[in-house]
């Protein structure tokens, strides 16, 4: 598959005036005035506030994925304090939405992204899918029917239409894994916005990168079954043998092979059968049927 990364980034020019700092002198004009013709979300911070370095660029995400149904503005409130304590504002970082210009709804803390885009679309109503999010729907649609070529433009589009955004991310890493191309994945991987490497997608498509790069170097799966059939305990061919399935796409036999050796032995190599599972699942994704029923039988053998 040809290289896609870096063919180019999607331009900022649209989302100009959506998000801006302002000061107590410019509130009236940046917030009070713009919320007469569209909601503006006020978000409160200070440079020492660690929890406000989490929440500001996922709020930034949220709003410039609101294609302009919503305003983002940003108050220091070491430099300008004066409206914050108008506000009554105890702890940061704190967040007013702004109507007709009054404050009409508001939170404090770190929210995650699918609270702040709750919290949006209570200000807008259902806004439907972005575009980012229209082309990673194509990009799962062809990577499911074989067609990695397609899957990769879309995930890399919607990657250009929203920098980091970890699903587009994690779609064409899996993309070049899929292609046995583990560094272009990797570098892939490294494009992930900060907020979002503990993103499912995003720590799914990471193990499925560490397990491709285990499974790449093992040796023949009939001289593993083999060395099974001779010896039933000899962990280290049920390890590889349940690495090489699942290079495979034979997720049930993967599992299958290190529950037996969980049974047998559960401390062998120091519990790696064990920490294996746990990789498979994280790859698999906490919904899937085999990871589901997988952990559902390592609670019953670890616990009986």
């Amino acid at each position: 598959m040809e290289p896609i990364i870096g063919q180019g980034t999607a331009g900022s020019g649209s989302m100009d005036g959506l998000i801006i700092d302002t000061t107590t002198q410019n509130f009236a004009r940046d917030v009070l005035e713009v919320s007469r013709q569209v909601p503006v979300i006020v978000d409160f911070w200070a440079p020492w506030c660690g929890p406000c370095k989490q929440l500001t660029p996922i709020l930034e995400n949220a709003v410039k994925a609101a294609r302009g149904a919503v305003r983002l503005v940003k108050m220091n409130i070491d430099e300008e304090p004066e409206v914050a304590q108008q506000l009554r504002v105890q702890s940061i970082p704190a967040v007013f939405a702004f109507k007709n210009g009054r404050p009409v709804d508001g939170f404090m803390g770190a929210l995650p992204e699918s609270q702040i885009k709750a919290f949006i679309a209570r200000l807008v109503g259902d806004l439907g899918p972005s575009p980012a999010e229209e082309l990673v729907a194509m990009g799962r649609e062809a990577f499911e029917a074989g067609d990695l070529s397609r899957a990769a433009q879309a995930f890399a589009q919607a990657a250009q239409e929203e920098p980091g955004n970890p699903a587009a991310v994690a779609g064409l890493a899996r993309c070049y894994i899929k292609a046995g191309d583990f560094d272009r994945a990797k570098q892939t991987l490294a494009l992930v916005r900060p907020d979002a490497r503990n993103d499912p997608e995003f720590t799914a498509a990471e193990a499925a990168l560490s397990l491709a790069e285990k499974a790449a170097d093992l040796g023949d799966i009939g001289e593993l079954q083999a060395r099974i059939e001779a010896n039933p305990k000899d962990h280290q061919a049920r390890f590889d043998l349940a690495l090489a399935l699942n290079a495979r796409g034979d997720r049930e036999g993967a599992v299958e092979q290190l529950l037996i050796s969980i049974e047998y032995d559960r401390n062998w190599n120091e519990e790696a059968a064990r920490k294996q599972l746990v990789e498979f699942f994280d790859a698999y994704g906490p919904k899937d049927e085999v990871t589901l029923s997988g952990r559902r039988r390592l609670s019953s053998i670890l616990f009986s």
